[in-house]
């Protein structure tokens, strides 16, 4: 070795490398990387997705004033809780239970650090040897880059574009199998932009009861919806099948820079709990970073 130096025991995390490139920030990067610097072309950035950078998108005054008042209160300097601070977990399952046949408690509201923590968050503690997960195609890139990194073998349905992006379900009863964990669905779609109808969802919630899987509900986008179909969140089907719902203050209040999201469970009938996922949530979040607590 140079200079004599014994071997050195460490080296870099096989496969980390791998499985960040599938992300959107992995491809971009990758992209960037890439450009011709001798070229005087301005680059338009098509793979933008942070609208609070364009002056046309602005949150609301009363956000902004509600983050100063935290900061000079002086009360909100301190650690969160692991699981949240009772307030905003409060607030938020108020929020959450509008139009719901149950109530949501502040115990069922997991605060996080944006949607992505929430990704990580599922994937991590669902993983398991031999286990497998549904994922939709297409759809977000980083549930792929977190099952590569748990190693939990990823098993894509398709979205039917003749049917305004509807989940394949047929397809769904034909992937899963003993050791499938739980389906993704991302709704209003992320990347094709479509709703679900309570209909649609309400099949959703039925076909994953029959298969004995829980529904993680990807709501990044929740209530920016256009066209005739009504936006209905999935944990409106809770009694059905228990349901991970992953939401943020993001892409609504346009403050992705905030890293405000949260994981919540909504499962009246307590099945999640005694599956052992509950605590596992739980587990998680102590060992992991918590949102800014002037933010909740």
């Amino acid at each position: 070795m140079e200079s004599g130096a014994k071997k050195w025991g460490f080296q870099g995390k096989q496969g980390l490398e791998a499985a960040s490139t599938t992300t959107v920030r992995g491809y971009l990067n990758l992209l960037m990387g890439n450009i011709n610097q001798d070229n005087c072309l301005t680059v338009v950035p098509l793979g933008h997705g942070d609208p609070s950078h364009f002056p046309s998108f602005r949150t609301t005054p009363a956000a902004e004033d509600a983050i100063v008042d935290a900061l000079r209160s002086a009360k909100h300097n301190c650690y969160s809780t692991t699981v949240g601070i009772l307030p905003a977990r409060r607030a938020l399952a108020d929020y959450l239970n509008r139009d719901l046949p149950y109530n949501l408690s502040p115990d069922d509201v997991y605060l996080t650090i944006g949607c992505t923590q929430g990704i990580e968050v599922v994937i991590s503690i669902l993983s398991r040897p031999g286990a497998n997960i549904l994922l939709p195609r297409p759809g977000f890139p980083l549930y792929e880059a977190w099952c590569a990194y748990n190693h939990l073998e990823m098993r894509h349905y398709d979205l039917l574009p003749e049917k305004g992006w509807e989940v394949d379900l047929d397809a769904v009863e034909t992937l899963a199998d003993e050791n499938t964990v739980a389906m993704v669905i991302i709704n209003p779609g992320n990347p094709c932009g479509n709703v679900f109808s309570y209909e649609h969802l309400k099949k959703i919630a039925e076909t994953a009861r029959k298969l004995g899987i829980l529904v993680i509900a990807d709501e990044a986008y929740d209530n920016l919806a256009f066209g005739s179909t009504p936006y209905v969140p999935m944990r409106v089907f809770g009694l059905t099948v228990p349901i991970l719902t992953m939401g943020s203050i993001s892409k609504r209040w346009v403050v992705p820079g905030w890293r405000l999201g949260w994981l919540v469970t909504s499962d009246p009938d307590g099945i999640l709990q005694k599956s052992g996922v509950i605590d596992s949530i739980t587990g998680f979040l102590n060992i992991s970073s918590d949102p800014a607590t002037f933010i909740q």
